[in-house]
């Protein structure tokens, strides 16, 4: 959530990032809203002062057994007019709230404008695609040849958007989470986590998803939503809570099955792994200080770019432009590795820095260190970043395409043979 302070003092920064962004202004609007909320609470504050002073001479006035008559209808006067005032209060702070959480984070100066994909900025490719010297499949028409892959099945289980995974794939997917998980524990210092899956509505709202993104969210009957990134988990760790200088950076990584409704995906990717209702992804979390967090970003990218490095696959990395970026985020990276079948790259991962704006909703604070001048500072906002260290259903995609042979069989990348006991080659039997 943005800071009212500066809308308040610098609108025209509100309205420049919307603009950027595509949106419509509304700087005016809120300050109106605001403005006519803090009137109404001087008016409260005054009456108030003045309940105070009544029921003072209240006091005073039964001690000396004076006549209280109209006291008391002042006092009932202004109890009317304080009740209707703390109405009106909350009606406006609610329409002002109503804006707020909806407003997207503003972009950083060094984020490219545009309106949508086309215009993202690449920053560089790493590893060449390879030549095949006979017609490639999608990794769809692999693993249903291999009989290790079964959407059919899956459909009548489930429904659509959804696979079931055999033998060497479904051993493939839980070597790829504990080989990304092993890296970004013992090469990035990050700390492994096991979350829940299931979580109440604040902590959705508190990472952004809520009210925004209802609709790509899945909820229980019983109020609990199924997480659609380990974020939402990773990020609510520091939720309510003053931290020390000391401890930051925390970073947290955890391996998770996510669930997505995919509510504006229709007709996109209806065919095989890459766009799915519930896919396993391996999810970072970072929490720094303030002037700390672009670094951090920097070394996150590193982090999930050093996976597909060691995996042997192409990709390239770009920067979201202000039309495609996310709504918590204020400056995104996108890794997209390669793939083959569709002559293309497709995204593997995001790593975004979302400034303040979730730790303020999450009310997720530090405490400066102590000057000369300052023995206790007050505390003040973190900041949070996330990403994807990677998105485990896509990477098993990856592999398949850019690793398939002539005969329909998949050669496993040389790091992961470790994690498959040894297998070298996934083959039709």
């Amino acid at each position: 959530m943005l800071d009212l302070k500066l809308i308040r003092t610098h609108p025209e920064l509100l309205d420049r990032a919307l603009q950027r962004r595509g949106k419509p202004p509304i700087a005016d609007i809120l300050l109106e809203i605001d403005t006519k909320n803090r009137q109404v609470l001087t008016q409260l504050q005054t009456l108030q002062n003045q309940r105070n002073q009544i029921a003072k001479s209240f006091g005073e006035a039964k001690k000396k057994s004076e006549d209280t008559t109209d006291l008391a209808n002042q006092a009932d006067m202004i109890k009317s007019q304080i009740s209707n005032l703390e109405a009106q209060s909350h009606a406006l702070q609610n329409e002002l709230t109503q804006h707020l959480e909806v407003l997207p984070n503003i972009p950083a100066d060094d984020v490219p404008d545009g309106v949508d994909e086309s215009e993202n900025k690449e920053i560089h490719r790493i590893g060449t695609p390879k030549s095949f010297d006979f017609d490639v499949k999608a990794h769809f028409d692999i693993g249903e040849d291999l009989n290790l892959m079964d959407f059919e099945i899956a459909t009548k289980i489930s429904g659509s958007r959804f696979v079931v995974l055999y033998q060497h794939l479904a051993r493939l997917e839980r070597a790829l989470a504990a080989f990304m998980i092993d890296i970004h524990t013992s090469d990035f210092n990050y700390t492994e986590v096991s979350p829940p899956l299931l979580v109440n509505e604040k902590s959705v709202y508190r990472t952004g998803l809520l009210p925004k993104f209802k609709e790509d969210l899945f909820q229980t009957t019983n109020g609990f939503w199924l997480i659609p990134t380990a974020e939402v988990v990773l990020s609510n760790l520091v939720a309510e809570s003053i931290l020390t200088t000391e401890v930051l950076p925390l970073r947290y990584t955890a391996y998770t099955p996510c669930f997505r409704s995919e509510a504006g995906a229709a007709g996109k990717d209806t065919r095989g792994m890459i766009r799915q209702h519930q896919f396993g992804k391996v999810e970072l979390v970072s929490v720094t200080l303030p002037h700390e967090s672009n670094q951090e970003h920097e070394r996150m990218l590193t982090a999930a770019e050093e996976i597909l490095k060691r995996l042997k696959l192409p990709y390239r990395t770009v920067t979201l432009c202000t039309g495609d970026m996310g709504f918590q985020s204020q400056k995104t990276y996108d890794i997209e590795v390669w793939l083959p079948s569709q002559n293309t790259y497709r995204e593997i991962s995001s790593c975004s820095n979302c400034g303040d704006f979730q730790a303020r909703r999450m009310n997720a604070r530090y405490r400066p260190s102590a000057t000369s001048e300052n023995s206790k500072p007050s505390p003040e906002f973190v900041h949070t970043l996330n990403g994807s260290g990677l998105a485990v259903g896509r990477t098993i995609v990856a592999i398949i395409e850019n690793y398939q042979q002539k005969d329909g069989s998949i050669l496993i990348p040389e790091v992961l043979r470790p994690y498959m006991g040894g297998l070298e080659l996934i083959k039709k039997k």
